[in-house]
């Protein structure tokens, strides 16, 4: 009966240490977790000002003036409708001819049934 009482003292003392520990974990990774929220938090804050700030920086009237008043030092040109071109304008690369052998064309091909062709 002793040795029946001394083994069920151990598993209860054995449990009572995983569960402390499971609780110290849990705890530890609440703190994690709310310390992560709490950066994102003042990331998303961060963001608007960064947004609100560059709304105010690209206004379109603070933008002319900008324009205006360093016209000559940057060499600026007033914008033109002959500045502005179409897409048939450009100049693309001619289209490769694609090499295939006539007989994938023809839907039949040179390989045993079940092979699979390379890449």
């Amino acid at each position: 009966m002793r040795l029946t009482t001394l083994i069920a003292a151990i598993v209860v003392i054995g449990l009572g240490y995983w569960a402390y520990h499971q609780t110290i974990q849990t705890q530890m990774a609440d703190r994690q977790v709310d310390r992560l929220q709490r950066q994102i938090a003042a990331e998303h804050e961060r963001l608007g000002v960064l947004r609100a700030e560059w709304a105010y920086l690209n206004r379109p009237d603070r933008l002319r003036d900008l324009a205006a008043f360093n016209f000559e030092r940057l060499g600026l040109l007033p914008l033109a409708p002959d500045q502005f071109g179409d897409v048939a304008q450009i100049p693309f690369p001619p289209p490769e001819p694609e090499e295939l052998a006539p007989e994938l064309l023809q839907g039949t091909s040179s390989l045993p049934e079940g092979e699979i062709e390379p890449l």
